[in-house]
């Protein structure tokens, strides 16, 4: 049977799903789904063809939800997303991901839950908010959210969590307990001297490379690194990037060398694409080189942002790479990057995107 590809959209309205052939040269939209709640990350399960949403606010309160039928149908569960009697209520999930039958999803506040059955009920990981750094924990613009989730995709025990504005969390035992991994990452907010914190760092995207257990990427508040050693150390790649400000990153499927980014203007100038002129940036060569992918995308008066989660690749030959803006665009690349197409506009503003190979 043919491959389709989906694009998993999260919006500030809902999901919304973009479907094509192999080619993708051509897209149907579906959506809104989930009755229009905010989505801040939605996911599919390739074991199971599941799909799964991160939704809530401080309006509707924490969900994530569920279509067993690649969104024709959805269901919704809380149960068990809450802190203890006298903690801050969780205000909503803001990050999964699916392995080997369990699914994880992170919490604002700050906070990793689990469940194995699917989304029904979740179950606290309650090592995380025992760390001796916890009651210093600040929260970022947004909240002290967990936003980056990453299950090592060789080992089980192992998971790497950004957490703003606390920083790159890694355990190696399930979650029982956790350690800081920020050395080499800057705090340009915090006073001269102090700006190589232990913890503390705004971590924006966090990423594990294909194949390779250890390699990771991470777009900080102040600036883009790498890691060969599963975050004890960091080093700065952000030489050849016309700012060291951004918020999405995306690997490639296969090749550990490649990632894109997709850098802004920094807080005083906008947050929005340098000079009003789209580009994502690709490296081939682990961030020593940087090059600048146009064609296709709008090069005057392209006033936008995208979000931490907004940018995504998919697993098929070339690979496909995704982003979506503020202003709830979602643009397309068939070739790795090389040109690019509007496929949906006039969406809600954009949180998140994901991909999923299916076979029907």
């Amino acid at each position: 049977m043919p491959e389709q590809v989906l694009v998993l959209i999260g919006t500030k309205k809902g999901v919304f799903i973009a479907q094509s052939d192999a080619a993708r040269s051509s897209w149907e939209l579906r959506g809104p789904f989930c009755e229009t709640w905010p989505m801040q990350h939605v996911i599919g399960d390739p074991a199971t063809g599941t799909i799964y949403g991160a939704a809530g606010n401080e309006w509707f309160g924490p969900a994530v939800w569920k279509s067993t039928d690649l969104g024709e149908s959805w269901s919704h569960s809380s149960e068990g997303l809450a802190y203890e009697a006298g903690q801050e209520p969780i205000k909503a999930v803001w990050s999964l991901a699916a392995r080997n039958g369990r699914l994880y999803a992170g919490v604002q506040p700050a906070g990793l839950f689990f469940s194995d059955d699917a989304g029904q009920s979740w179950t606290h990981m309650e090592g995380l908010q025992k760390h001796p750094t916890r009651p210093d924990w600040e929260p970022g613009g947004a909240g002290l959210i967990l936003h980056s989730l990453v299950p090592d995709h060789a080992d089980p025990d192992r998971i790497w969590i950004g957490i703003s504005s606390a920083g790159v969390f890694f355990t190696g035992d399930g979650g029982k307990t956790w350690e800081p991994r920020n050395k080499g990452t800057r705090a340009d907010f915090m006073p001269e001297g102090q700006n190589y914190p232990e913890f503390g760092q705004c971590v924006h995207c966090l990423v594990q490379a294909p194949g390779e257990s250890d390699l990771l990427y991470q777009q900080n508040h102040c600036g883009m690194y790498r890691s060969a050693d599963a975050g004890r150390t960091w080093e700065s790649i952000e030489a050849g990037l016309p700012s060291s400000f951004g918020f999405p990153a995306a690997v490639h499927p296969r090749d550990p060398s490649t990632l894109y980014l997709l850098p802004l203007n920094g807080d005083i100038h906008g947050r929005f694409v340098p000079d009003a002129k789209a580009a994502v940036w690709r490296t081939r060569d682990g961030g020593k080189s940087w090059q600048d992918m146009r064609e296709g995308l709008p090069q005057k008066n392209a006033f936008f942002g995208v979000l931490r989660q907004a940018m995504a690749a998919d697993r098929m030959h070339p690979a496909g790479v995704y982003f979506g803006t503020s202003g709830g665009a979602l643009f397309a690349s068939n070739d790795e990057g090389d040109s690019w197409s509007c496929i949906a506009e006039h969406l809600p503003s954009i949180s998140s995107l994901e991909t999923m190979v299916v076979t029907r």
